[in-house]
């Protein structure tokens, strides 16, 4: 890029307030209230689920405005420059003006709104007239966070366009997707049965005194077996967080370990990243075991591990033992056994599930893959659908839980499912155990398969890949591999995003202080060109960076975001705009769309592209620039079931490949 364009895409990043040069005329920064209070750590209450708030009305009524979409970051820095935020849109600056053109608030809802108008991007935009994007606070498993944009929103956000009318089929995963585990009890009791499996192999009894801290692990992180350090990195490998044990390491401390602050992800030996809601209480006995072995007199400390006289424990061997008590813990039942002797205390229960599900089999076919095996799912599915105590929410009569689904396979072995498969077999659900021989009959109904693949759940239920809508909550099991194997439609449920958004819209201003920072750094390297001798000095705005990114990231937790570390997105970011079509907080946001609904995603410009000013219309200004178009291809209002039609009466595509 030349030294005459624009400060977009000068690939400034990560350090913080002004350097020791002039400014250009018109050009001022004000930092923010640096004797404001800083923001409080997060509340050890972290709960997930849905809340179990009525359905709102269905008449046009004036909603609240949605919460604040994510600020645009700076084109062209890393990461390829044109990608914004999570669901933000990508931001396009005037020149050297500085100003946004997308700094206005989002549109607040209007029934007047065209049906083809989109609301905003990556925002749950509503066709028609709008229901409200928040849902009324009120008591749910959100505690501590059901009022405002945490416990209450109900928005679908989209990174691909798909219309909901050309779904013929809806597939689900069952924990922590349908059955929503609840926080952080949950994953106290698996933390505290690792603990004692541990024990049980031979590690100390002193371990025993760690409890399980919901502040502390984030999804998303990686495990280093050679060092034994948790790490927090972006797409491309680089680190944004390291802590060792429960201690973050710093400047000279990370290049002792990773020279280049840089990490090669391929090498899945060392390098294991930990991307489940399982994971959490993995990622937190990993801390918890290295705290107490580097603090403990009894072992001297290594790099690549701890000695106590002629014994030498690796990390390497210590992820070994903390991943076979995970299995143990969960192959071995006694997590399931202790979750099913308390289901009130450990699964979210909501009368909304049967209705929902109701609705999609009136549309399409629903089917059910989960990895846990019959018993254990029969157990949650009929506490889940069991309503006839009468509960005063329950809008569906009381009915099996099975009739709810064409379809239902158990121990499915995903990601395995999605390549090769395991041998299909039927389940016998009187006993729970399995039928000898593999099943090669026609779909029955209510019936249960055990295994199986994914061709073998299209070959059965008569429907091809994009036909299929997969919602799950493993970004890796679930979404990644149905999405590159078979090509599936996929829905991401992010739990976290209920606190994610709460502290985005609380603290906004932070955010949009390390926007300005990016903005004046880009700044001053704008008038130097191959012929400047200048050096300008940006240690201090390096510095201003660094303590906004730190205050920002304990807004959310110790580790952080789930999404970002600053300004820049985490592995876990990218993996999620790559793989999930859509993405909510909970399946059950789909009670409030259409099922004719197109969800279209904004379209994003790369770091060339946004040099052109493109103005930003709201759907007033649309409907005028549109005018001529609409005269002579009808008005959207005409469309039927959700595709619209031009005079000829042939239906036009939603654009989607």
């Amino acid at each position: 890029m030349g030294m005459g364009t624009s400060p977009v895409g000068m690939g400034m990043c990560q350090s913080g307030p002004v350097g020791m040069r002039t400014f250009p005329p018109g050009l001022v920064y004000v930092p923010r209230d640096v004797g404001a209070p800083s923001c409080p750590r997060p509340s050890s209450v972290r709960c997930w689920g849905w809340p179990l708030v009525p359905d709102p009305p269905h008449q046009c009524r004036t909603a609240p405005p949605p919460p604040p979409l994510p600020a645009p970051a700076p084109l062209g820095g890393s990461g390829g420059g044109a990608r914004a935020p999570i669901g933000a849109a990508s931001g396009r600056w005037r020149g050297r003006a500085l100003t946004p053109v997308n700094d206005s608030p989002p549109v607040a809802p209007r029934c007047q709104r065209p049906r083809w108008a989109n609301t905003g991007p990556g925002a749950p935009g509503r066709a028609g007239c709008p229901r409200p994007l928040l849902a009324p606070s009120g008591p749910g498993p959100w505690e501590g966070a059901s009022s405002g944009a945490g416990g209450g929103f109900w928005g679908i956000f989209v990174n691909r366009s798909l219309a909901l009318e050309k779904i013929k089929c809806f597939g689900f995963d069952m924990d922590y997707t349908l059955a929503m585990y609840k926080s952080p009890d949950y994953e106290e009791l698996a933390f505290a049965l690792l603990l004692e499996h541990l024990v049980s192999i031979g590690y100390p009894h002193e371990i025993l005194a760690y409890k399980y801290d919901p502040t502390f692990p984030t999804r998303g992180l990686v495990f280093d077996a050679l060092y034994g350090n948790l790490l927090k990195v972006d797409s491309h490998g680089n680190l944004l967080v390291c802590a060792h044990g429960f201690r973050f390491l710093k400047g000279a401390e990370i290049l002792h370990y990773y020279p280049n602050k840089f990490i090669q992800r391929d090498d899945m030996k060392r390098f294991h990243i930990l991307n489940t809601l399982f994971n959490l209480t993995e990622a937190h006995l990993y801390a918890c075991l290295v705290d107490f072995f580097t603090n403990c007199s009894r072992y001297v400390n290594c790099d690549t591990g701890y000695k106590h006289g002629n014994l030498f424990m690796s990390f390497r061997s210590m992820f070994q033992d903390v991943r076979e008590a995970m299995d143990s813990v969960h192959l071995s039942g006694c997590l399931k056994e202790k979750t099913l002797e308390n289901l009130e205390k450990y699964v979210v229960k909501d009368p909304r599930v049967p209705l929902l599900l109701s609705r999609m089999k009136e549309v399409g076919k629903v089917f059910l893959a989960t990895n846990s095996d019959y018993n254990y799912t029969d157990a949650i599915m009929s506490y889940l659908f069991d309503f006839s105590d009468g509960h005063k929410q329950a809008e569906t009569p009381q009915r099996p839980w099975r009739s709810y689904f064409d379809l239902i396979v158990v121990d499915t072995r995903k990601p395995l499912f999605f390549a090769e498969g395991t041998v299909l077999r039927q389940v016998n659900t009187d006993t729970g155990k399995l039928r000898i021989g593999t099943y090669t009959g026609p779909l029955q109904h209510c019936a249960v398969y055990s295994g199986g693949s994914s061709d073998v759940v299209c070959d059965l239920l008569g429907v091809k890949g994009k036909d299929i809508l997969y919602m799950g909550d493993h970004i890796f099991g679930d979404i990644l591999k149905s999405k590159k194997r078979q090509g599936w439609r996929t829905f991401l449920v992010v739990p976290e995003l209920a606190r994610e958004l709460q502290v985005w819209t609380e603290k906004s201003e932070l955010f949009e202080e390390l926007r300005s920072l990016d903005l004046f750094l880009a700044e001053l390297y704008q008038h130097l060109d191959s012929g400047s001798s200048e050096r300008p000095d940006i240690s201090s705005i390096k510095r201003r960076i660094q303590k906004v990114t730190h205050e920002m990231d304990m807004c959310y937790g110790k580790m952080g975001s789930l999404f970002r570390c600053g300004s820049r997105q985490t592995l876990f970011a990218n993996q999620l705009m790559r793989y999930a079509d859509l993405y909510a907080a909970s399946f059950i946001n789909f009670l409030y769309y259409p099922f004719s609904y197109l969800f279209r995603a904004p379209p994003v410009l790369m770091a060339h592209e946004s040099t052109v000013e493109h103005g930003r219309l709201d759907a007033g200004e649309a409907g005028t620039t549109l005018a001529p178009w609409l005269a002579q291809h009808g008005h959207p209002g005409q469309q039927v079931a959700g595709v619209c039609r031009d005079s000829s009466g042939e239906e036009e595509d939603d654009g989607e490949a």
